[in-house]
């Protein structure tokens, strides 16, 4: 079955802003090497036995920057996507504040597994943690959790909000457009994020009905906007 977007890149461009990084506000406490070297060992005690296997169910699939060797769809059960992530940079800024999306609970959430490889996990972990969370506490959390696929169950490794982080929002979906449909920083903004998952996740054959309905909240808003 064929969807047409409502959400399309002439939205994005008008919302599009150049807007500088002004790096870290003040107040906002990074990982150092030290936290993720501990996460890793965390991480890694924990792993099953056989390759790494990764859930990716949102920017992960449209934009990896991870070598993997074999990629399965797979649902993650008791798990959904959602805008829940409060941002004040990267696609937003303190003035106007955004959301990224995150893995919530409850529900159940398509995507893909990545097979990565075995060698040097602990290098593979490190840049994986480095890329999914910077600040504390931590918003993004490396999770084991257990996902289906046709050839069975399998444990992999999931980023899943965590709900005690002051940046966990639960918003309704016209309260999550109204913000998305507004925010931008120097990586883009929370629109253009949107419909990338959207797209790639449509051509994979990954329909989400919640994201589907957000784009077009989304679209309408910046249509009223404009």
């Amino acid at each position: 079955m064929t969807r047409t977007l409502a959400l399309t890149p002439a939205h994005i461009t008008r919302v599009h802003r150049d807007v500088p990084d002004t790096g870290p506000p003040p107040g906002m406490v990074l990982h150092d090497d030290a936290d993720y070297a501990a996460w890793v060992s965390r991480i890694a005690d924990r792993a099953p036995p056989g390759p790494l296997r990764l859930f990716a169910y949102g920017s992960l699939i449209w934009k990896p920057e991870i070598d993997h060797t074999a990629e399965t769809p797979a649902t993650a059960h008791g798990w959904h996507r959602r805008f829940c992530l409060k941002m004040i940079r990267f696609r937003a800024t303190p003035v106007c504040p955004g959301l990224m999306m995150a893995l919530d609970r409850g529900g159940s959430c398509r995507g893909v597994l990545y097979d990565l490889p075995s060698a040097d996990l602990p290098t593979t972990l490190d840049r994986l943690f480095r890329r999914e969370f910077t600040v504390k506490p931590i918003n993004s959390m490396p999770h084991w959790i257990t996902v289906r696929t046709a050839q069975g169950p399998a444990t992999a490794l999931a980023f899943v909000m965590n709900r005690a982080s002051p940046a966990y929002a639960r918003l309704t979906l016209p309260d999550q457009a109204e913000m998305l449909a507004r925010a931008c920083g120097h990586w883009g903004s929370g629109a253009e994020y949107l419909l990338n998952t959207v797209t790639h996740l449509e051509a994979r054959g990954i329909h989400d009905r919640g994201l589907w309905d957000l784009q077009r909240l989304v679209a309408n808003r910046i249509d009223a906007g404009s």
